[in-house]
């Protein structure tokens, strides 16, 4: 999928230009809102100006705790696209209301408009994620979430200068009103590109009291631990984001003695570093799901906070009046600051789209739109609970430079400790490291592996690192069968646990460790999932294929499920091979080398002897003399 994807398929680019049309709407009502009642000095119900923004604030976000539940609801049971329809319509006479508010003067009245907007957003939400994998190839999720990014963050971008501008224009409520109108009808004109799609669940019973209901989605959530994980992640980045976002404003003003230009750019920065981050993911992911993205860009959120915090402007303490955007960018510090903000969010893009893709990969069709509501809830409650912190860190007089070095710290430990209880995470990273860096990987026939159900993958060994290739490869999550010896070496050892590898023995060795073995196998393909055997039972000490055991058949013969033959070639003579010694005491022969890793058609268990496996595996794996060493 490329970006004239937002142009020429209809039905993504339906979805793509709603959503943006949307998210634009709302920040520029939110943005010219606020700036009315700032720079008015409006009071209302015994709020000042400063109270009443964040009211606003407030009430925007209040819907999607009270409504998320029955939107999520709604989105399973009734078609998707007529619910995308319904509320662009809604949002027409929203805004129709609004512009009767600016046509009064009355506050009130936009605040209600507000959250009004608040509860469309809530019912908007749940359907336009969970619908993305209804309209996409799942080769082409990871693209569709990274381009649904890159407008959302354009869309708040282009909606907060513009609604700043209109605000402060002479005849603001006339443009205020054109504008709000105008992107409504732009959204309902892109929603009749939208075609029908199948329903989830057309028999759920609709629960309309959302207190029950908060219980339900947080099982749905727990359903699936990778799904609930990032959700977590997720709403840990909007916690992060809006600390960030909320202290911004006071900190270009108050520390960097900033004008309203250099806020301006430095919210540029985070928009469009969102952009290039959603942009970059689908670019490093080939068409897969990539998760090994997701400790990539905590990490770098992190370091580029904390260098944020060390830079002390030269000019602290001696700049009287507000620096303009071009005094500002003419010195080092300004430039390097901005630097560290657009990287920041460059780093938070490559972070949250493979999440965002993720939990609609992996939750279950018939309840994926109360998954997305369930996400929703979630990331308001880490907003309201960012706002509170960082109120918290005003209270004990931490500086605004402290406060961002105390939001790096904290994602920091939080990303240390996920990753450390998720392992997935960590695993998928080393594998995209070994895949994407330190070699290059091309799968053939990746599309001869079952979408689901159970299967078998029969693979090769060349190497000790074979299982986190084949693991960055194969889309669907594996459970792989090794050697139990292998966990004897220290640092493989806990890289193979962390990756639940099923340690196997021979009978001769060690029975109990063997019968395990089967049963845990026979578990998983029960369920469904996708197991990975290496049947020459070694690591190949010549680079040829050994002859393999016949333990595959007793698998099969149990779960008759089919066995997809697969070979690695190009990496016989790297470091993790036992080519010219020992595995790992080798100094790499070349990095960034062309590993291929083929796939054939599937044999049917009725089908499977180890006289047809080990042809199919011969007519795909490399001999050592056709392979140059890397």
């Amino acid at each position: 999928m490329s970006l004239k994807s937002i142009l020429r398929d209809k039905q993504f680019a339906g979805l793509f230009w709603t959503q943006l049309f949307g998210a634009l709407n709302d920040n520029f009502l939110k943005t010219a809102m606020v700036t009315l009642i700032t720079f008015k000095g409006v009071s209302m119900a015994g709020l000042d100006a400063n109270s009443l923004v964040a009211a606003a604030g407030g009430l925007f976000i209040l819907p999607f705790f009270i409504f998320s539940p029955i939107a999520g609801q709604l989105s399973d049971k009734y078609e998707k696209t007529y619910i995308v329809r319904l509320t662009k319509i809604w949002e027409l006479v929203i805004m129709a209301v609004g512009v009767l508010g600016f046509y009064l003067g009355s506050f009130p009245l936009l605040m209600l408009v507000l959250f009004l907007m608040g509860v469309q957003s809530a019912f908007f939400g749940p359907a336009k994620y969970s619908m993305i994998p209804q309209i996409v190839a799942p080769e082409k999720l990871m693209a569709s979430n990274a381009y649904v990014e890159l407008g959302t963050f354009l869309a708040i971008l282009l909606g907060t200068i513009g609604g700043g501008l209109a605000a402060d224009s002479d005849y603001s409520a006339h443009i205020i009103s054109v504008g709000i109108l105008l992107l409504a009808l732009c959204g309902i004109f892109t929603s009749r590109w939208l075609l029908p799609i199948p329903r989830g669940v057309p028999d759920l019973k609709i629960h309309w009291n959302p207190i029950p209901q908060f219980k339900e989605m947080w099982t749905l959530l727990r359903e699936r631990t990778a799904v609930y994980n990032s959700v977590l992640a997720i709403s840990w980045f909007w916690f992060f984001g809006a600390g960030i976002l909320s202290v911004l404003p006071i900190y270009v003003k108050e520390f960097l003695k900033g004008d309203a230009s250099v806020a301006t750019a430095f919210l540029t920065m985070f928009t469009v570093g969102i952009g290039i981050g959603s942009v970059l993911s689908e670019k490093f992911s080939h068409e897969r799901v990539e998760i090994g993205l997701v400790p990539l860009g905590s990490l770098g959120m992190s370091i580029f906070m904390i260098d944020l915090f060390l830079i002390w402007p030269s000019w602290i303490g001696s700049q009287s009046e507000l620096m303009s955007f071009t005094q500002f960018v003419a010195t080092y510090e300004g430039k390097r600051l901005l630097v560290d903000f657009l990287m920041t969010s460059i780093f938070g893009g490559l972070f949250i789209v493979p999440l965002y893709a993720l939990v609609q990969e992996r939750s279950h069709p018939e309840s994926r739109s109360r998954v997305v509501a369930a996400n929703n809830v979630m990331n308001a409650l880490f907003m309201v609970v960012s706002s509170l912190l960082v109120m918290v860190f005003y209270h004990f007089k931490l500086s605004l430079p402290q406060i961002f070095l105390a939001l790096a710290l904290m994602n920091l430990a939080v990303s240390v400790y996920v990753y450390s209880v998720v392992p997935e995470f960590t695993l998928r990273f080393i594998s995209f490291i070994l895949s994407r860096l330190l070699y290059r990987i091309r799968v053939e026939g990746e599309h001869n592996i079952p979408k689901e159900g159970g299967v078998i993958l029969a693979c090769n060994h060349l190497s000790f690192i074979d299982f986190l290739l084949v693991m960055g490869a194969v889309r669907r999550p594996a459970r792989f069968i090794m050697y139990y010896k292998f966990f004897e070496i220290p640092l493989l050892r806990y890289i193979m646990r962390q990756a639940r590898v099923i340690p196997i023995a021979g009978r001769g060795e060690d029975e109990t460790i063997m019968t395990r073995a089967f049963e845990t196998v026979s578990k998983e393909l029960k369920e469904g999932e996708v197991v990975c055997i290496f049947p020459e039972g070694k690591i190949t000490h010549d680079g040829f294929l050994a002859p393999l055991k016949p333990g595959i058949l007793k698998i099969v013969e149990k779960d008759p499920v089919p066995v997809v033959p697969m070979a690695i070639n190009g990496l016989w003579g790297s470091m993790f091979s036992r080519k010219d010694g020992p595995a790992f005491i080798k100094a790499p022969r070349k990095l960034w080398r062309r590993i291929e890793i083929k796939i054939a058609e599937p044999i049917p268990a009725r089908q499977l002897t180890m006289e047809r496996l080990e042809k199919s595996l011969r007519q795909i794996v490399e001999e050592p003399a056709t392979q140059s060493s890397p």
